[in-house]
């Protein structure tokens, strides 16, 4: 320090000035050695980060297979759809973005802002799921921070309600819920692909970097149904419900000679494309899933049993007077007094006393191997999800009024599809065939449940039914020979039958002198007229009028103004 001169001068050690350079100069060695190693040494551990805010692996969707009828028309198609999908944190920072795409996908927005609020912290939320493409674009259009579209596929079905319990629906997914859906699920889904992209800070694409697994399609179905005749079906079963003020309904028709079914409708049912504020009871599928005493429809398999035993005949007496007989302490009674008939006209008039007799001098043990041997009690071997295999109590466990309620229908429980399937096993000679809901290549072969004879002998005596002296008139079908039986059961309710509630039933097949379709009608309830001749008959007939006119088979009952004679016509 020196006191001359108008400034103090303060001189720093030497030692320090070098200290403060040595400090400055390896600082600068430090971040040339740290750049070096972050850029050389380190360099793929950044590349990764930096690709994490970049590029993502994202899923490419398959399609999932269609259904089509046995003749190739679409029943279920997976449509194209986008969805609205956002980086919440992203979107969060734009409330006006938020309210503006709220407006677009026809949301409320302060629920959009809370979602999103709601889902912080994370990288992907959906804003809205499978809407129209065009739709889609109208928010992507937006151009909004985080939100981007996503290709996804969502099922249609162009049959609507007509097939709804058959076909079944898929979820949001794309996964089958209920039906053929849920059933060939795995033939149907699709394998989703995947890719590796670069996205902008928008999380839009702007480069596809590398296609690490390919999309696999999901495999087309083919059904059986025939679409024409399922419209039909669905039309006059929808009527007759409706007309009769039922509760429900139910409709199937085989192929006798394969077991495919054909048709398969319900009443009500619903539509699979809008599934709004829908009842879940309306999904199932009743002509598999829903049992009911087929009564007087079940005479045939009492009958079967009675031939098979070499003890009657078609023209063996029974004495059915006075129309009614005491049997266990319970009477059962016949619509009038028939007095003494034939087995034949047991069937036609439909007497549950004479059904009754025959089936109490056979022996418990006969009678149900016959039923079980048509499938009664027992699956039918369908696949479809829900299917029940009815019920057909033991023989050791009956009784003799059991015995003879079973006769004509009542304490055995049936399904419509069990019940057709062993109508068409008459039809096809005594051959019982598994239902197929897919279509065969070629006709399965079946296992024989009646001898021919047998069944023709049968089929003669339906053919009496639908005759103007039998209970079922309603059910010919113009030009064709109709073989079948109407059932009239009283309903079960808690501590017994209902008196005044019934089920009404139609089983039969046509045409007879070669039979190619079976079919069974089931009215629930029915008010007013409740006879299965009145209710379930008249169905059958036009359901298989025009099944029998759009498989072009040909008629086998000529009527008699055409008959002719030494070249004139009567």
């Amino acid at each position: 320090m020196s006191a001359h001169g108008d400034s103090l001068r303060i001189t720093a050690p030497p030692a320090r000035g070098a200290a403060v350079l040595g400090l400055c100069v390896l600082a600068a060695v430090l971040l040339v050695v740290r750049a070096i190693y972050l850029q050389v040494v380190d360099r793929g551990f950044l590349q990764r980060q930096g690709n994490l805010r970049s590029v993502r692996v994202i899923p490419i969707p398959a399609h999932r297979g269609m259904i089509l009828d046995r003749n190739g028309e679409p029943l279920a198609i997976s449509t194209p759809m986008d969805s609205v999908c956002a980086d919440p944190e992203d979107l969060a920072a734009d409330p006006a973005g938020i309210r503006r795409l709220g407006q677009v996908l026809g949301l409320d927005a302060a629920a959009l802002r809370a979602r999103v609020k709601a889902n912080a912290g994370r990288q992907f939320m959906y804003i809205d799921r499978q809407i129209p493409p065009a739709e889609g674009r109208r928010a992507a259009a937006l151009d909004l921070p985080g939100v981007f579209l996503r290709r996804e596929y969502k099922s249609y079905y162009p049959t609507g309600p007509v097939t709804a319990q058959v076909i079944g629906f898929t979820d949001i997914d794309n996964v089958g819920q209920e039906g053929l859906e849920l059933a060939y699920n795995k033939w149907l889904h699709g394998v989703p692909g995947s890719e590796r992209v670069l996205e902008d800070r928008l999380g839009r694409v702007v480069q596809d970097i590398e296609l690490l697994r390919a999309p696999r399609p999901g495999r087309n179905l083919t059904l059986s149904i025939d679409r024409r005749i399922q419209y039909l079906a669905y039309r006059e079963l929808k009527m007759a419900v409706q007309r009769h003020h039922a509760r429900a309904g139910s409709l199937v028709m085989l192929d006798v000679r394969t077991g495919e079914v054909l048709a398969m409708v319900n009443q009500p049912s619903y539509n699979p494309n809008n599934r709004t504020q829908l009842q879940p009871r309306r999904y199932r599928n009743r002509a598999v899933t829903d049992v009911f005493e087929p009564g007087s429809a079940m005479k045939p398999f009492t009958i079967a049993a009675a031939l098979l035993s070499g003890r009657y005949t078609p023209d063996t007496m029974i004495d059915t007077g006075p129309g009614w007989w005491v049997v266990g302490g319970e009477t059962i009674q016949d619509v009038s007094d028939f007095g003494r008939i034939d087995v034949s006209t047991v069937i036609e008039k439909s007497s549950n006393v004479g059904a009754s007799k025959i089936a109490l001098s056979l022996s418990p043990k006969a009678l149900w191997k016959v039923y079980r041997s048509f499938g009664f009690g027992s699956d039918t071997g369908s696949g479809f999800p829900g299917a029940s295999p009815g019920w057909l109590p033991l023989f050791t466990g009956w009784n003799r009024i059991d015995q003879a309620h079973l006769a004509f229908g009542y304490g055995v429980s049936v399904t419509a599809l069990q019940l057709a399937r062993a109508y068409a096993a008459i039809a096809d000679g005594g051959v019982l065939h598994a239902p197929s809901f897919v279509k065969l290549s070629a006709p399965p072969k079946g296992r024989r449940v009646l001898p021919a004879r047998v069944a023709h002998e049968l089929t003669a005596m339906m053919e009496r039914v639908v005759s103007p002296d039998g209970t079922a008139e309603r059910a010919a079908v113009p030009g064709y020979r109709v073989a079948g039986k109407t059932g009239t059961v009283h309903r079960a309710v808690p501590g017994g039958y209902a008196p005044n509630r019934y089920n009404a039933v139609f089983a039969g097949f046509a045409p007879a002198t070669d039979p190619r379709l079976a079919m069974v009608v089931v009215v629930e309830d029915p008010r007013g007229e409740y006879y299965g001749g009145q209710v379930a008959a008249p169905v059958f007939a036009k359901v298989m009028a025009g099944a029998l006119r759009f498989l072009d088979v040909p008629p086998d009952a000529i009527p008699p103004r055409q008959l002719v004679w030494g070249g004139r016509r009567a």
